[in-house]
């Protein structure tokens, strides 16, 4: 299976540029991986330089779940960090995302300065 990088997975998301955005689903349309850190800066990028909002992220991210032509690497992680983002969106996907995959691995707690992420269940604040 082919895998897809950061600006791809804008392309599909955004769709900024038409030229660009059909490209993308021309690549991806016999089946394209998503790792996780391609999703992580996504959603970093797609914060900061398109202003998305966390709900506007958030369907995103569900967007890319059940898109017919992906497979997510961890899916059932980025699934768990898409509902804890949902539930608490101040926490910012990306420590969601951090969180579940140490959750997954059986690495927890999480060690973390972060106020907020040190309260949710599986973090440590230090």
């Amino acid at each position: 299976m082919r895998a897809i990088d950061t600006n791809v997975l804008v392309r599909l998301i955004v769709r900024d540029d038409a030229q660009q955005a059909e490209s993308a689903e021309s690549f991806v349309e016999g089946g394209a991986w998503v790792s996780v850190l391609t999703l992580f800066d996504a959603a970093w990028r797609l914060s900061k330089d398109y202003d998305l909002s966390a709900k506007q992220l958030a369907d995103a991210i569900g967007m890319l779940l059940n898109h017919r032509n992906l497979v997510l690497q961890d899916s059932d992680a980025v699934r768990a960090a898409l509902e804890l983002f949902q539930h608490k969106p101040s926490l910012g996907f990306s420590d969601c995302l951090i969180l579940q995959l140490a959750r997954k691995a059986g690495h927890l707690p999480l060690g973390t300065f972060d106020r907020r992420l040190g309260k949710v269940d599986g973090a440590q604040r230090l």
